[in-house]
C-alpha cells in the first residue's frame, strides 16, 4: 500500500494524477447545415432547428410575432440570442406541443440555447452563465387519492 508521510516536504514531492481534461464539446449539424435540438418546460416540448439566416423564427409554420401575440414570451424566446450577441444571425424553426403558451415558450428558449450550443460550442459558457441551459424541472404535481387535488383536502364537516 502506500507509505505514510513524515513531512509536508515529502507530500509536495508527490505529483498529482493527472487531472481529468474538460470534455470538448464538437458541433453536431445535418445534412441541410442545421442544428437541432429538443426544449421542454412543464408538459411543453419544442423541437428546434437553428440555420445561418436573417433572424426569423418560425413556430408550427406561423411566424414568432402571430403564435406568440403577448411581448413578454416573445422577449423570452429571444433571450439566449440575446445573451450571445447572436441576434438576427440565425433563422429559427420549430414546432411546439403540450402545455399552454407559457411553457411552450420556456421550451422553445431551452431548445434554442441547445441548438445554438450544437451549432457553436463556444457559446456554451454564455449559455451556461445565463441559466438557459438547465432544464426547469418543476412539474405538475399528481393528484392523489382522497384529495380534492394534488394537496387540497376535501371540506371537514363535523356531522
Amino acid at each position: 500500500m502506500a507509505e505514510t508521510m513524515q513531512s509536508l516536504d515529502q507530500l509536495s514531492a508527490l505529483k498529482p494524477a493527472a487531472a481529468p481534461e474538460a470534455p470538448k464539446y464538437v458541433q453536431k449539424l445535418d445534412k441541410q447545415g442545421r442544428a437541432y435540438a429538443t426544449g421542454k418546460r412543464k408538459d411543453a416540448v419544442a423541437r428546434v432547428w437553428v440555420k445561418p439566416g436573417a433572424g426569423r423564427i418560425m413556430v408550427n409554420t406561423r411566424d414568432v410575432e402571430v403564435y406568440f401575440a403577448r411581448p413578454v414570451l416573445r422577449m423570452l424566446i429571444q433571450q439566449p440570442l440575446v445573451a450571445t450577441n447572436r441576434t438576427g444571425q440565425y433563422d429559427v424553426i420549430c414546432t411546439v406541443s403540450g402545455g399552454g403558451l407559457s411553457g411552450q415558450a420556456g421550451a422553445v428558449r431551452h431548445g434554442i440555447s441547445k441548438a445554438l450550443m450544437n451549432y457553436e460550442p463556444d457559446l456554451r459558457g454564455a449559455l451556461k452563465r445565463g441559466g438557459f441551459i438547465t432544464r426547469d424541472a418543476r412539474v405538475v404535481e399528481r393528484k392523489k387519492y382522497g384529495r380534492a387535488k394534488a394537496r387540497r383536502s376535501f371540506q371537514f364537516s363535523k356531522r
